[in-house]
């Protein structure tokens, strides 16, 4: 029979061990950033941008390590601040194989802005990337 201390110092150990593989399994199988395909990465990131949702639009940079979040709240900050409306997103040069995003909308005072993003594919995942597009 265990004692006391022996049995606490035993369940800490398995709560341990349950806690790093329950994170282990979470970061396996967290699916890439990025969209499926060419027309579903036009299609979230207008609803990112429209919608003013920086943990998604996160999710469409091409950015290593947690930096993405970061620029996705600025980005999103930057939408907000100049009251950006009726956002629209167009692939380039092609629907389906693109090598830019097209942005555009209005601000609050009403003038239009237009940008383009780089966009990327890589292992079957399109993402978006603040580089400048190659042609």
């Amino acid at each position: 029979m265990l004692s006391r201390r022996n049995a606490a110092v035993a369940v800490a150990v398995v709560v341990g061990v349950g806690w790093v593989a329950s994170i282990t399994v979470t970061v396996a199988h967290q699916e890439p950033p990025g969209a499926a395909s060419p027309p579903e990465l036009r299609t979230e990131l207008a609803a990112a941008l429209s919608g003013r949702d920086a943990d998604a639009l996160a999710g469409l940079f091409d950015v290593p390590g947690s930096g993405g979040d970061d620029l996705a709240k600025d980005y999103v900050s930057v939408l907000k601040d100049g009251d950006a409306h009726d956002i629209s997103v167009q692939l380039s040069p092609d629907e389906h194989s693109p090598t830019a995003a097209v942005v555009r909308g209005k601000t609050g005072a009403g003038e239009q802005f237009s940008y383009r993003l780089a966009v990327t594919s890589a292992k079957g995942r399109w993402t978006v990337a603040f580089t400048p597009p190659i042609p």
